[in-house]
């Protein structure tokens, strides 16, 4: 893209769009105490339901997540911290999820280690690493910065 008419405009209304997605994704009231502070972050290792999760310290995924439910099901994971993935794991949808209703809302940043596999929308305040090897299968919104390092997206 360039600077020349329509791109500032369209820019303009793509930068609010994201603002208002990063929000509803954060205001989306979370009444399961169940589901907030799982396990203090750490979820790799766990099966997640449809829902709400809510996370006040960063969320770790050290190995293997899965998220299990239908095909209308929807997730929302929320952070005020950092959301981190280890090299060499994977968020598996299983039972017919779609990445397409899976949102990770962070308000810090996002890194998804090394032939890692992350799924569904990031919705981020900061920044976004993907380290070489890794893939998101989804799409990523990030409001200052999203670096590739010879990672794939694939919008789903």
């Amino acid at each position: 893209a360039d600077d020349a008419v329509p791109t500032p405009a369209k820019m303009t209304v793509a930068v609010a769009d994201m603002e208002t997605a990063y929000t509803q994704a954060r205001l989306t009231p979370n009444s399961d105490p169940d589901k907030k502070e799982l396990n203090g972050g750490h979820i790799g290792g766990l099966t997640l339901t449809p829902g709400v999760y809510t996370f006040t310290t960063g969320v770790t995924i050290s190995s293997d997540i899965v998220l299990e439910g239908e095909e209308n099901s929807v997730f929302i994971l929320q952070t005020w911290g950092v959301l981190s993935q280890a090299a060499n794991t994977q968020v598996i949808l299983r039972g017919g999820v779609k990445a397409q209703n899976v949102f990770w809302q962070v308000a810090g940043n996002v890194v998804v280690g090394t032939n890692a596999v992350m799924q569904g929308t990031l919705l981020v305040k900061t920044s976004v690493l993907f380290k070489t090897g890794s893939e998101l299968k989804g799409s990523v919104l990030t409001q200052t910065r999203c670096d590739l390092q010879m990672a794939n997206i694939t919008k789903q």
